[in-house]
């Protein structure tokens, strides 16, 4: 409790201090502020001339100097602030011991915590693919992975792969055989593959117009939820014959389409299988 009680102090004096400085330095810039608003104001009813009066100038001069010295003086107490943060680093430290060597021992002494933390660090290997070493992990610790547990891992993976290799098929596949449960989320991938689908196949030019215009039909199904980008993908029909690059819609074929497309599958893929996103053991 003491411990708590001494940050605890560290983290008002903090707090007053940026209190007072919001307060004394807020009331420092109205000054600046109208003492600005009467510099324009003199220099403005002074006669129009070529050069400034003597007097005029060292206004000036007298103003720059102002705001100069305004802004030193705020600098120098915000770096000040900056020492004081600091000290309730240094206050967590001096009361907390961040020693978690114990408490790890104590969980890896327990078979049953090993076989969680070994199903955690086996499920980071069928996320990411790595299908073999996850197999000879489960060998050598003896883990009960049941097959339907790791064939949604192998499929997100692949698909993923697939994508990487701007191969649509095998997502496109997936979104509709899961297309309930994606429209029960909301999700707009189904429309995003298809999207991308159709963009290739312009792409492609005058001789795949025709497999285009058929094409377009998928976008029947999205008329109420994407009314707008249906449009504007039946608008790129137009510029078919000189190329989408040199059209209003050049931005359909931004390489980040095929980065979003990834993460928005990756997103709503792990949302349906009840995973995180990121695997708990990624490091950023």
């Amino acid at each position: 409790m003491e411990a708590i009680e001494a940050v605890d102090r560290e983290i008002n004096k903090v707090l007053n201090k940026f209190e007072n400085f919001k307060s004394q330095r807020t009331q420092t810039l109205q000054d600046l502020i109208q003492c600005l608003e009467k510099t324009r104001t003199e220099l403005s009813d002074a006669p129009d001339e070529d050069e400034l009066a003597p007097s005029h100038s060292l206004i000036m001069s007298q103003t720059c100097l102002n705001i100069k010295d305004t802004l030193n003086q705020i600098a120098f107490e915000h770096k000040e602030l900056h020492g004081n943060v600091s000290k309730v680093g240094k206050a967590i430290d001096r009361n907390f011991v961040s020693d978690f060597g114990g408490i790890m021992q104590d969980m890896m002494s327990n078979d049953k915590n090993m076989d969680k933390i070994n199903q955690v660090i086996c499920e980071h290997f069928l996320r990411h693919g790595m299908l073999d070493i996850a197999e000879e992990m489960i060998q050598e610790t003896g883990l009960q992975i049941d097959e339907t547990i790791k064939e949604p891992f192998l499929e997100l993976h692949r698909i993923l792969e697939a994508l990487k290799h701007k191969d649509l098929q095998p997502a496109l596949i997936w979104a509709n055989e899961n297309r309930i449960r994606l429209q029960a989320k909301n999700s707009c991938l189904e429309f995003k593959l298809h999207r991308l689908k159709f963009i290739d196949l312009i792409k492609q030019g005058h001789s795949h117009q025709l497999m285009a215009l058929i094409y377009a039909r998928n976008f029947a199904q999205f008329a109420h939820t994407h009314c707008k980008e249906v449009q504007s993908l039946m608008g790129s029909l137009l510029f078919v014959h000189q190329g989408l690059e040199n059209s209003p819609y050049s931005y359909l074929l931004d390489p980040y389409l095929w980065e979003d497309i990834a993460d928005i599958f990756t997103r709503d893929a792990c949302a349906l299988l009840g995973l995180s996103v990121e695997s708990p053991l990624s490091i950023w």
